[in-house]
């Protein structure tokens, strides 16, 4: 874990924290070449140098897990990156999605999902 992100979070004093953090070791512990910082003002996890999950953590009410391939726009594939994502995420275009976290229930619902959407989306090749 990346400490500049622990710090982060800890001045944040974020009402999900405990759950912001569970995802946090869930996330690096899908692989071993995952590398954390801070972008876009929330914990980022990129492969290879690439920016693929993010988690919006503002404003402090929920908390949110973007999947992308990154900031810059490339061509949109014609089909969804992940083909299965257990009614989970909400696609905002074929390469793009978001997992939604209002309350520790959301959380939980996903929970024993997300190894799996999160490692699957990583070993997308683009």
């Amino acid at each position: 874990m990346n400490p500049q992100v622990t710090t982060f979070l800890d001045e944040l004093n974020h009402p999900f924290r405990e759950d912001i953090e569970a995802l946090r070791q869930l996330i690096l512990g899908t692989r071993e070449d995952i590398e954390e910082n801070i972008k876009w003002n929330g914990p980022n996890y990129r492969v290879q140098d690439q920016d693929r999950v993010s988690m919006k953590v503002l404003p402090a009410k929920s908390f949110h897990l973007i999947f992308h391939i990154g900031a810059k726009v490339k061509a949109e594939p014609e089909q969804r990156l992940l083909s299965e994502d257990y009614k989970l995420l909400t696609w905002k275009s074929n390469d793009r999605a978001v997992l939604d976290f209002k309350n520790k229930a959301d959380f939980e619902k996903a929970r024993p999902h997300l190894a799996e959407l999160v490692r699957n989306w990583f070993s997308i090749t683009l």
